[in-house]
């Protein structure tokens, strides 16, 4: 019992210090585009590249909802169109401000109304629409000493009817869809939807399948997209942190 405590002294404090810094490898953070991929050929070698057709070679863009963080498209053009960082901070938001150019989409804020009402005290019911669980992994580890996601108030409970909103991953099957609307509809309003992971946002890898819905806004209104594949808690965080206007230096960038 004695060395229990000493060990946990010296150990000191785990909890990761916000704001959040760079991740660890071999996580990929936000990609950055140089001059290469808006005036030379590296768009176009990028773009034949993406596996899931993330990358518009003629409007010069990014779209981070269908980006599964790969890394073929840096690979294909040897980083001189697109590099990927070390930052966890992606956009967030509705579906257009995931979409990144020559400027970063400004991330939006909920509604005053929302954010006095569930700013500082938000429970969600997490719902696997299908996916590989690799984003249902990545947002219980958001629960763990290093982010401990509920020192921000926000908890996951295990009722929709004691939820405030929905957390849902996965491109949502044809066989879950029943299930996630019957869940939302268990939800009290006003109830919020969280999408996070390219899955949800868009279909991911799964986009086009005869067996998905292409991802949460297919079925239900969602309020929050989060990209990444899976997103890392510390970009889980810092997202739903800044849409409740609470993350310090809140940018997307």
């Amino acid at each position: 019992m004695f060395e229990s405590i000493v060990g946990r002294v010296r150990t000191g404090a785990a909890t990761a210090s916000i704001p959040f810094g760079d991740l660890p490898a071999p996580f990929r953070g936000m990609p950055a585009l140089g001059p290469e991929f808006f005036h030379g050929e590296a768009a176009q070698t990028s773009a034949h590249a993406c596996p899931t057709e993330a990358i518009d070679p003629v409007k010069r863009t990014m779209d981070l909802g269908r980006c599964i963080f790969c890394g073929l498209c840096e690979e294909a053009c040897g980083g001189k169109g697109i590099t990927f960082s070390t930052n966890p901070h992606l956009p967030y938001g509705a579906k257009e401000h995931l979409v990144i150019g020559k400027t970063l989409p400004e991330p939006p804020v909920a509604a005053r109304a929302l954010v006095d009402l569930l700013g500082r005290s938000l429970h969600l019911r997490e719902v696997s629409a299908s996916g590989c669980n690799g984003c249902d992994l990545e947002a219980q580890a958001a629960g763990n000493p290093i982010f401990d996601i509920q020192r921000f108030g926000i908890e996951f409970v295990a009722s929709p009817r004691h939820a405030d909103g929905l957390l849902v991953t996965g491109p949502v099957s044809k066989n879950m869809k029943e299930a996630l609307i019957r869940t939302y509809e268990a939800v009290a309003e006003p109830r919020l939807v969280i999408a996070i992971g390219a899955c949800a946002i868009s279909g991911g890898i799964f986009r086009g399948s005869y067996a998905v819905e292409n991802g949460v806004g297919s079925v239900l209104p969602v309020d929050l997209f989060i990209p990444g594949c899976p997103p890392h808690p510390a970009t889980l965080i810092a997202a739903i942190l800044g849409f409740f206007d609470r993350y310090p230096g809140r940018t997307s960038g």
